[in-house]
């Protein structure tokens, strides 16, 4: 029996047709098959968030969860699923890295290259870029270290004067020093005092310095700079150099250092305060030195030129110096000056119509110098009120000029020294020593002991106003005092009384007495008793009568 088979028809709903797209081809999102899909059973946490009673809170979900996740799809069926946002890398891989920019008080700065050289920090540096003054004088700073200071002090706008005082610096210390003053505006004094940079680290100093026009003080003393550092110094005043007061004193400079900056005096010379005391400048160049000053120059208010052995051949230089227009203070002091050097310059005190101190003490002037000087002052042109010659002998004239000096002009004010050929000087009295010892001798035994200015007042009152010395000595040496005979001969050379018959020596009892008087006023003899009276006979009393 054959099995029938019945065929059923039933409307089946398109899902997909290929036949229109390319097998390698997606068909277009919204022809996706699961947009299409209903579902019939609702998640309850959606059912809940429509009724109000639930919050799926934030957006994002664990990736776990999506179903479907590609940089092409923007809009997911259920979440919002932002593309991935670069983090940087790009940035990081192809642009340079940014610089870190530092406050201009350099204090973030200092700390960030201290660590960066692995360098100690200086606390007292690091809290002074906020304060005026740096103070790291005898501070024993380490020369790698200064680079760091001084680019912290490149763009600080706080700090105006730092010392470095006795802080042994070498040229690459000087280097950045140097470079500092290309960007800084605010410092105006530089203290390098025993910094022993020599002439290789002044040139590293001043090769920038030129540059800037802040700096107004620089002191470059006891730093062996000798005539070799003159020349990078003569180089820098050449180009320009705005510094105005210099401290060049302990530096073995000689007349030829000074003399290279007479070329680059003609083209500029900004300095008012000279400071070369302690150098060698008694060779020649020294003159030629002081003229180029007078000749460039009418701002000059300071030179200092004590302690450098000038002799009168700087005279003429000196009598040009003070031609100058502002000068005020000249020290000379120190010098071997006299003679022809001091008429020198004293011929133009009267040009001189600014100065106001004049020194020239310690200098091997005669009195007949310095009366020189008072006459010139004696001059209503001379405008000079302080006049320094201490340790310079005057004389009577000298004395008398001075009082013609005070009553024409009150207020100079003078300083000299001894006063010679008026006053006898007296020395020591030789017969006080010689009663000390007497008496020290008169005293010196236990038991003995003579008090020699009592025993010359009972000679005294005795009425013995001379003595032989033999018979002086021979009376003290019973008595018990150990005197010598050399010391009784001095005593009676001393106090000479006449002489004997037979020329013996005598000593002159009254002028010991008035001598030990003076000596010891408190020792006295005792006053002498009265005599005694007899005493009267007792008598005896007569019976009275009785009362009856």
């Amino acid at each position: 029996m054959e099995s029938e088979i019945h065929i059923v028809e039933k409307p089946v709903s398109m899902v997909f047709e290929a036949g229109s797209l390319a097998s390698s081809e997606d068909p277009p999102m919204d022809e996706w098959s699961s947009l299409e899909m209903v579902f019939e059973e609702k998640n309850p946490k959606r059912v809940l968030e429509e009724e109000g009673l639930y919050d799926p809170g934030t957006p994002e979900i664990c990736s776990k969860y999506i179903a479907l996740s590609s940089s092409s799809v923007t809009r997911h069926v259920y979440y919002l699923y932002p593309g991935i946002v670069d983090p940087g890398i790009l940035k990081a891989l192809l642009s340079p890295e940014e610089p870190t920019i530092y406050a201009d008080d350099g204090q973030d700065l200092y700390l960030a290259v201290c660590k960066e050289m692995k360098q100690c920090v200086v606390r007292s540096f690091h809290k002074g870029l906020l304060d005026e003054y740096i103070n790291l004088s005898y501070y024993g700073v380490n020369p790698n270290g200064v680079r760091a200071m001084a680019l912290a002090l490149k763009y600080n706008k706080f700090v105006k004067k730092i010392n470095f005082t006795d802080n042994f610096l070498d040229n690459d210390a000087c280097f950045h020093l140097g470079e500092m003053f290309l960007a800084n505006t605010c410092l105006t004094e530089l203290n390098l005092n025993g910094c022993r940079i020599g002439p290789s680290g002044i040139r590293q100093l001043l090769a920038n310095m030129i540059i800037n026009t802040t700096l107004n003080t620089l002191n470059l003393s006891r730093n062996e700079i000798g005539d070799a550092g003159m020349v990078h110094f003569a180089n820098a005043v050449s180009k320009g150099l705005n510094v105005k007061e210099i401290n060049l004193s302990h530096n073995n400079i000689s007349g030829k250092g000074v003399a290279l900056l007479v070329e680059p005096f003609e083209r500029y010379n900004k300095v008012t305060n000279w400071d070369l005391s302690w150098n060698n400048l008694y060779s020649p160049g020294t003159s030629a030195f002081l003229n180029a000053i007078s000749e460039s120059t009418e701002i000059l208010t300071d030179m200092n030129l004590s302690y450098n052995g000038l002799r009168q051949q700087v005279g003429w230089g000196l009598k040009r110096l003070l031609t100058v227009r502002d000068i005020q203070n000249v020290d000379l002091s120190h010098n071997l000056l006299q003679g022809q050097g001091i008429k020198d310059l004293c011929a133009s005190l009267s040009s001189a119509k600014k100065l106001v101190s004049l020194n020239l003490g310690y200098n091997p002037m005669t009195p007949a110098d310095a009366c020189i000087v008072l006459k010139k002052l004696k001059l209503k042109k001379v405008k000079v009120l302080n006049v320094n010659m201490e340790n310079v002998n005057v004389d009577r004239n000298f004395l008398l000029l001075l009082n013609e000096v005070r009553e024409i002009k009150p207020d100079v004010n003078l300083k000299f020294g001894n006063i010679v050929g008026t006053f006898k000087p007296v020395g020591p009295d030789y017969r006080q020593l010689l009663f000390k010892r007497l008496d020290y001798l008169c005293n010196k035994p236990k038991k003995n002991k003579i008090d020699i200015a009592l025993l010359l007042l009972q000679l005294q009152k005795d009425k013995v106003a001379f003595m032989l010395c033999k018979e002086f000595f021979y009376m003290l040496y019973r008595g018990g005092a150990p005197v010598e005979p050399d010391l009784m001969e001095d005593i009676c050379n001393y106090f000479p009384g006449p002489k004997a018959d037979k020329g013996d020596k005598t000593v002159n009892i009254n002028a010991l007495v008035e001598f030990s008087t003076r000596m010891f006023p408190e020792r006295k003899l005792p006053p002498t008793p009265p005599p005694e009276l007899a005493p009267k006979p007792n008598k005896g009393k007569k019976k009275g009568k009785g009362k009856k």
